[in-house]
């Protein structure tokens, strides 16, 4: 990182600046350059590690590129706001960001698909979801993302 004076390394710290982040980008490679892709989201922080989910469709150009690449860059950033100035060259801008790389699948095992999907729905809607209908499960892809290097910065 080429500012150091903006890292921020205390955990759950991070943890705190990836729960404000509402979209994660997934960053692919592909024929003729990168295919970045917005995304809904949930975080696991356990014993095995930290692991992102996300959902969408069980066919597609998502799902071609996670089972073609095993590993996958991400981005998330918020609190976004321009620093003005009086002078134009002078201003700035703040945020909070967090950038990194994992280990991408898609999830096959209906236990952890229905926990990940119970994740999604609690933190966009604020609600527990007591059970996911069978029929969601069946016809909803899910994506684990096993981070494997992250950083987070703050300006």
């Amino acid at each position: 990182m080429r500012r150091r004076d903006r890292e921020i390394t205390d955990y759950k710290r991070m943890l705190k600046i990836m729960a404000d982040c509402d979209c994660c980008r997934l960053g692919f490679n592909e024929e003729g350059g990168a295919f970045i892709l917005p995304l809904n989201f949930a975080y696991d922080d356990s014993d095995e590690g930290l692991f992102l989910y996300f959902h969408g469709a069980r066919e597609g150009k998502k799902l071609e590129l996670i089972k073609s690449q095993e590993q996958v860059g991400f981005e998330m950033d918020t609190k976004h706001e321009l620093a003005a100035s009086p002078d134009p060259c002078a201003c700035s801008y703040l945020y909070q960001s967090i950038i990194g790389k994992g280990e991408v699948a898609l999830v096959e095992h209906s236990e952890e698909k229905e926990a990940a999907l119970k994740l999604i729905v609690k933190r966009y809607t604020g609600r527990d979801a007591e059970t996911i209908p069978s029929t969601a499960l069946e016809k909803t892809a899910v994506i684990r993302l096993k981070i494997t290097q992250w950083s987070c910065k703050e300006h």
